[in-house]
């Protein structure tokens, strides 16, 4: 059974990477974008659904790496690994020095911190206009060199495969990070506090490596989006996107870490399609969300995996199983 859902799991990956370079090139760079904002969807399940914090101010580190890497591939080189490198260990100060900052707070305070602690970082981007071009962002940015690889970033269908090749590769990092013992602590810390305080964890030190693992990967889909979008704009640090990334979370389905995926779908295809006709498409959005909420409170990759499960066990070992008969046969009796 193991065996199986590894394989599974490889053959999904490699849907992934080689699947939509076969579409037409809109729906290219739409999934293309689909995977960066669940990337940076995931990075922050990993602070709301697997450490207990919400964070408002999230988009932060996206928009600064993307800056960063925007303004060393202007203004210094276009190298890929360097900018790449340079813009994850600015990021990653950044995220340490907001974690000694907003990690003593506690709930509504914290998030509040957060939040004011993002838009000092977009004041800056705003107002810098020598530095950062203001309002109007710094436009222009080329695709990486990708020589050494088989690939042209210039071509929407190669950019694609490397998008999704870091893609998978991040997903997988998070996926070990969730299953390790370090997830486990993590999940105890949001379910119980004060009985893993007493066990003798460090809940400070634990939420603060989660925090800049988070910033890290929130890194990486900035340096992805600013190299894809070809411009980085201080709405890309604002509270719009960090509200964004909330809502793919939350929709998905917060604490499972594939569930932002499902989330990020929802979130850019209404955005992309519904626009086309209507420039109501929020409400449309918010339309969804409380629909998700009503049918599937835990967020839709929850009942997807619900609907796979009854699809595919049988009847017998399904009222057999632990739970089945009590859960399934007799509430159709009462009925």
């Amino acid at each position: 059974m193991l065996l199986v859902r590894w394989v599974s799991l490889l053959l999904l990956a490699l849907l992934v990477v080689f699947g939509p370079p076969l579409l037409p090139p809109y729906y290219v760079n739409l999934a293309t974008r689909v995977l960066i904002f669940a990337l940076f969807a995931m990075s922050l399940d990993l602070l709301l659904g697997y450490t207990g914090l919400w964070s408002f101010g999230h988009a932060a580190f996206f928009g600064f790496a993307a800056y960063g890497v925007g303004l060393f591939t202007l203004r210094v080189q276009n190298n890929l690994v360097l900018a790449a490198l340079t813009s994850l260990a600015a990021t990653l100060l950044l995220a340490a020095l907001f974690g000694l900052l907003s990690l003593r707070a506690r709930g509504v305070y914290f998030m509040m911190l957060t939040l004011a602690l993002a838009q000092v970082v977009w004041g800056v981007a705003f107002k810098w206009r020598s530095f950062t071009g203001g309002d109007d962002g710094l436009p222009a940015i080329p695709r990486p060199d990708l020589s050494p690889l088989p690939l042209k970033a210039v071509n929407s269908a190669d950019f694609y495969i490397f998008t999704a090749v870091i893609f998978v590769i991040a997903t997988s990092i998070l996926f070990l990070i969730t299953r390790s013992p370090f997830g486990a602590s993590l999940e105890g810390i949001r379910e119980h506090e004060t009985r893993m305080t007493v066990l003798g964890y460090n809940i400070w030190l634990h939420r603060y490596l989660a925090h800049l693992f988070a910033a890290f990967f929130a890194g990486v889909a900035g340096i992805l989006f600013a190299y894809h979008n070809g411009i980085v704009s201080p709405t890309d640090l604002s509270v719009v996107r960090s509200a964004e990334a909330l809502l793919m979370v939350v929709l998905g389905g917060a604490g499972t870490l594939f569930g932002p995926i499902f989330g990020a779908l929802v979130v850019e295809l209404l955005k992309h399609f519904v626009s086309i006709y209507t420039e109501r498409w929020l409400a449309i959005l918010g339309l969804v969300y409380v629909i998700t909420v009503l049918v599937a409170p835990n967020g839709i990759y929850d009942a997807v995996r619900r609907l796979f499960r009854l699809q595919f066990v049988p009847l017998g070992k399904l009222a057999l199983s632990d739970g089945g008969v009590r859960k399934w046969i007799l509430p159709l009796r009462r009925r």
